[in-house]
């Protein structure tokens, strides 16, 4: 039977350590490790070069196809996030066979929103193509369909990994039974008790244990003990927060920076608060900070970047949902103009099926997340610029909890 760890642990503390450690002494196990990007993957098989790691590669039919003959041969598999994701029944009979472990770097996208308009979902529903069932799954019905336009939707449905939320929301779903085909698995992350991967574990009854991680000798382990780094205590000295009403005001309500509140500014004739928003980077980064391009890092919802680019920063765009990367490592000066809240069909699907959601604290994961790209992660200081007073509220908390 599948066992499931989730190693839940600060920035920092040594989980990516942790996990080499353990795949270079379980030498009898085979492993598949899987990580957001490619760089961090090659990472993987550089630092367990004893352990023979390959990254699927392009060949043939591609990197499943490649990835399959991998499973096949028996090697050690260090991969992405977006290959995972392609996984169906014959890699899950392959990882079965093998008796592969699974290290996944950061929770996956378990649930994706399909962008259907609600008029067509109606359509498919009212004439005959497909219907749901008691569980929200849509079932495809028509079996002589030929178009294109329900062609996705049709192969996600025989697949069994379409579901409908209120006749509003289709969500493709990942197959839970990936997950539990590997002997264990260990998820590497942080806040998981906020994520959506949690629920989704909940919602399908999928049991795991809370792991941590242990330094012993210069040496990261998995352990049931959670050492916190150092560095921790002094996290609120380390993060300078502009303080300053003028720029600040433009957040103050408890959704604006929100992605509603995006949505409705964009389209507005004259943009007045979008344009204030960029006047306060432009302030910020020029005028306050004074620094170097090289030095700066923002994010904004990916529909509103372009109407926020400026002088001076534009370059320094990290998506508002990055994680498990270093290549920003560099940047010393910070601005996050959003404000994360949990999708509202989302968040009542899994309140129907008697799952409670932690949005704050899933706002919060999101926001630390992101800080964790920058030099902070080095132990280095940063200035940080949160226009949300509810973003900004939480770090602020968050980072007196650390302290005590």
């Amino acid at each position: 039977m599948c066992k499931i760890y989730v190693i839940d642990a600060i920035m920092g503390a040594g989980k990516t350590s942790g996990a080499i450690t353990k795949m270079k002494e379980d030498i009898s196990s085979k492993y598949i490790y899987v990580t957001p990007y490619i760089k961090e993957a090659n990472r993987i098989v550089e630092s367990c070069s004893d352990r023979q790691f390959i990254a699927p590669e392009h060949k043939g039919k591609g990197k499943l196809e490649n990835l399959h003959y991998l499973i096949g041969k028996g090697y050690n598999i260090a991969s992405t996030h977006a290959l995972f994701k392609t996984y169906n029944d014959y890699t899950k009979e392959l990882i079965s066979n093998n008796n592969y472990k699974l290290i996944l770097d950061e929770v996956f996208d378990v649930l994706e929103t399909i962008p259907l308009h609600k008029d067509d979902i109606k359509l498919m529903l009212t004439t005959g193509l497909a219907h749901t069932n008691e569980d929200n799954y849509v079932i495809w019905d028509d079996g002589t369909y030929e178009g294109t336009k329900f062609d996705e939707i049709k192969s996600m449905a025989l697949s069994h990994n379409l579901m409908l939320i209120d006749n509003t929301l289709m969500l493709w779903n990942f197959p839970v039974d990936i997950f539990t085909s590997f002997t264990e698995v260990y998820i590497l992350t942080y806040m998981f008790d906020a994520q959506i991967q949690k629920y989704y574990y909940d919602i399908n009854n999928i049991n795991f244990k809370y792991l941590g991680i242990e330094k012993n000798n210069n040496t990261y382990k998995f352990s049931e003990k959670n050492m916190m780094p150092e560095y921790v205590k002094n996290l609120k000295n380390m993060i300078h927060l502009i303080e300053d009403d003028k720029l600040n005001l433009i957040g103050e309500t408890r959704t604006a920076l929100s992605s509603s509140w995006f949505d409705r500014e964009i389209h507005k004739r004259n943009k007045p608060l979008i344009k204030a928003l960029k006047g306060n980077l432009i302030n910020l980064f020029n005028n306050r900070f004074k620094s170097s391009s090289d030095d700066n890092m923002w994010t904004v919802y990916k529909a509103a970047k372009p109407a926020l680019s400026g002088k001076g920063y534009t370059k320094g765009f990290v998506s508002v949902n990055a994680r498990a990367t270093n290549e920003f490592r560099e940047k010393k000066n910070l601005a996050y103009c959003a404000n994360i809240f949990f999708n509202p069909y989302l968040k009542n699907f899994f309140m129907g099926k008697g799952v409670n959601v932690l949005e704050e604290t899933y706002a919060l994961s999101e926001l630390v997340q992101w800080i964790w790209r920058s030099t902070i992660r080095d132990g280095n200081e940063i200035c940080l610029y949160i226009p949300s007073s509810r973003m900004r509220n939480l770090l602020i908390d968050w980072l007196d909890s650390l302290s005590k």
